[in-house]
């Protein structure tokens, strides 16, 4: 063999070889993780307690960033960042918007189309407050001046950027109906007073659907309803649009905290139009947890709620209704990280290592940007973070 050919098949043999490894090798995971700090009023955690806890955690995976909000103290923040610089990793402040806000701005409370304040509902409801109230924004980037501006955080990640869920019944849903909302929705081309109306004639049979795909949701057999729910979609997104800005003309990233595909019509997030105005979106994709944002626990409350709307399929949370939800922001302009819950709650979120595994498969199989481990690191067993070293 002359070594011209033979030089060559040993090349070829090489290459071959290089490509078979390239292809089973996966990449590292990147995560991120969520440190609850607490209330504007109250903080559960010193900085010792959440850098020592950082510390452990980042032993056993490598973490991308940290989302860590909303108590007050500067102090805590500065000390954190300061560990998380030496390790390469970004701090982004964790802000709510539109719930939880009451101890810091003055915005009006939400009401529904009959003017009422929808009930809070089983575990964790929140109070909402309108979402075009200029008082909400303006207050809140108060507070970001007065206690956040010179901290060195990359970026912003924003929780309740939303309106209630079935949590709060029918009237959380059709929700708000104050007199500055309806001029946003007479802008749009919905009149609030004939959704009214309408409801009020049809009942459960107003939210009557036809079909559902993860992709394009629930097509609604009524045309006022499929319109009140894009035209709150559409308000909702103007209104986080301009804390998105506020925010970039700073230079630091944008998150989002999104209800699943499957529920974010009726709380009002589009997917397509915040995906526009952020740098990385967070759907929660909580198939083991019943309490709001959990998607069986939110979609049961959808049907008991709705006891005789029609079109509503029975779901099976496996992991391939997981696969289509995934599926359904694949083409989004932003990063993605899907979060999945590895906390662990007896009552709440009955995680186990086959649910944690398989979650985290899928998501990785969907080639996304990384994952946030839910919810709050402090309270995550090592044992399920250790689980992230099979995959």
């Amino acid at each position: 063999m002359r070594k011209s050919t033979l030089f060559l098949c040993l090349f070829l043999i090489l290459a071959i070889g290089l490509s078979s490894c390239s292809q089973t090798t996966n990449p590292q995971p990147k995560y991120i993780v969520q440190v609850s700090m607490g209330t504007f009023s109250q903080q559960y955690y010193s900085a010792d307690e959440v850098i020592a806890r950082l510390e452990e955690v980042t032993k056993i995976i490598p973490l991308e960033k940290v989302l860590i909000g909303w108590s007050l103290d500067q102090n805590t923040y500065r000390r954190v960042g300061e560990y998380l610089r030496s390790k390469g990793i970004q701090m982004i402040l964790y802000l709510p918007i539109f719930a939880e806000t009451e101890e810091i701005t003055s915005a009006r409370k939400a009401v529904d189309l009959w003017g009422n304040t929808p009930a809070l509902y089983g575990k964790g409801g929140f109070c909402f407050t309108c979402p075009t109230d200029t008082i909400n924004y303006l207050d809140l980037i108060s507070v970001y001046e007065q206690y956040f501006s010179d901290i060195p955080f990359d970026g912003v990640f924003l929780d309740r950027i939303r309106t209630q869920s079935f949590v709060g019944g029918v009237s959380g849903v059709l929700s708000c109906g104050c007199e500055q909302c309806k001029a946003r929705y007479n802008a749009l081309g919905v009149d609030l007073d004939s959704v009214k109306l309408r409801y009020e004639q049809k009942g459960d049979h107003f939210f009557n659907v036809t079909n559902y795909t993860p992709k394009s949701g629930f097509i609604f057999e009524d045309k006022l309803a499929a319109d009140f729910l894009e035209a709150k979609g559409c308000i909702i997104a103007d209104e986080i649009k301009k804390i998105s800005n506020y925010f970039h003309d700073r230079n630091m990233i944008v998150g989002l905290d999104l209800y699943a595909p499957l529920l974010a019509q009726f709380v009002g997030q589009d997917y397509e139009r915040l995906a526009q105005i952020c740098d990385f979106i967070k759907p929660m994709l909580y198939r083991c947890t019943y309490a709001p944002a959990g998607i069986s626990y939110e979609y049961d409350l959808l049907r008991q709620n709705l006891p005789n709307a029609t079109g509503y399929p029975d779901f099976h949370w496996d992991v391939n209704f997981l696969k289509g939800q995934l599926e359904a922001f694949g083409d989004l302009p932003c990063a993605k990280y899907p979060g999945i819950e590895i906390v662990y709650n007896e009552d709440i979120a009955p995680t186990t290592d086959e649910y944690i595994l398989e979650s985290l498969r899928a998501v990785r199989d969907f080639g996304y940007d990384g994952t946030v481990l839910s919810w709050s690191i402090m309270w995550v067993p090592n044992e399920h973070i250790q689980l992230l070293k099979k995959l």
